[in-house]
């Protein structure tokens, strides 16, 4: 098991506010995304292993879902699989609602 570094909602924000471009992936089911969503990628965590190559391993990648699980686990799935620069959005969707942008819904 790799150690996965976590990145706070607000951590986030202040990267994307400065201009970095992360690829923000969302492994949460497609009826979670309809309620809420950042804007992200969804690619479902089941779906991780058939879609990997989707995935690019040229730049940063921020896993998140509802709460912070699930996407420690695909993050730790990604690098295994060799991806180098993959965090874990610490908290989830729950945490930017809570952190960054209190617009989002919360489930």
């Amino acid at each position: 098991m790799k150690n996965i570094p976590q990145i706070s909602a607000r951590t986030l924000k202040q990267r994307i506010d400065a201009g970095e471009t992360p690829y923000i992936l969302d492994v949460r089911e497609p009826f979670e995304y309809q309620i809420a969503n950042l804007g992200a990628t969804l690619i479902p965590m089941n779906e991780i292993p058939l879609r990997i190559n989707e995935i690019p391993r040229d730049r940063p990648i921020v896993v998140h879902c509802k709460a912070g699980v699930r996407s420690q686990r695909v993050a730790e799935f990604l690098a295994e699989a060799g991806y180098s620069q993959v965090e874990n959005l610490s908290g989830g969707i729950l945490a930017w609602s809570s952190e960054v942008d209190p617009k989002i819904p919360t489930y």
